[in-house]
């Protein structure tokens, strides 16, 4: 596992961004930052600095874009979508790892192939699954991981988008993985570069995720 590797953002995902924005700012007493549209995917963002070089990325689908020719970030149009239906949800993680290029063909799980992406002067090189069962980075042998395993990206000598974002006092005190057999051995590997990645054991079929953070009106755990 590539020794530089560490946690870089948490995924929320909703059917709107204002319905996301109320969802988080009901269980953690403020609003977030805003990012932008990620041209051609047919998804926009909005922000949170967690702290620790860390942020939340909220996501949802972009009315104001044409339907893509391509799959949405993160599953949102697959499993993602269904499960979000009913409220927004913490759906995945997306890691940092400089170097991305020359540390893929090691991993122990297919986190996709890397697609560069770009929003006004910020600039990064980040994993795409193409084939996976739910639109998310799976096992070596395609089975379907939950949003557990991460997206990797690597922000080149770019500033990291953390450092761009106002503090408003919420922090992230771990990722919280529910994990299969099989996923919890390759995220033993990526928690010896990354405590705050909690991992408990599941049954297979049964992965789940969720945050810790601390608030200004106290803790709070998202699922």
């Amino acid at each position: 596992m590539p020794p530089s590797i560490r946690l870089d953002h948490v995924i929320v995902a909703a059917n709107t961004l204002d319905e996301g924005e109320a969802w988080l700012r009901a269980r953690l007493g403020v609003g977030l930052d805003p990012g932008g549209s990620h041209t051609g995917w047919g998804t926009h963002n909005r922000l949170l600095q967690l702290g620790g070089g860390t942020y939340l990325e909220l996501i949802a689908p972009d009315p104001a874009q044409p339907e893509p020719t391509r799959p949405r970030l993160f599953g949102l149009d697959g499993t993602q979508r269904t499960r979000i239906a009913s409220r927004p949800r913490v759906i995945h993680l997306a890691m940092q790892c400089p170097g991305l290029a020359s540390v893929l063909p090691g991993l122990p799980w297919r986190p996709g192939h890397l697609t560069a992406m770009r929003r006004g002067d910020l600039a990064w090189q980040i994993t795409i699954p193409g084939d996976s069962p739910d639109g998310l980075p799976c096992l070596p042998d395609g089975e379907a991981a939950g949003g557990l395993l991460p997206t990797l990206i690597d922000w080149g000598d770019a500033a990291h988008p953390s450092t761009r974002l106002v503090f408003r006092g919420v922090t992230l005190i771990a990722v919280r993985l529910a994990a299969p057999p099989a996923i919890a051995a390759v995220l033993a590997g990526l928690r010896a570069h990354e405590p705050r990645l909690e991992i408990t054991p599941a049954q297979p079929g049964h992965a789940a995720i969720g945050i810790e953070l601390a608030t200004p009106d106290g803790w709070s755990l998202l699922d």
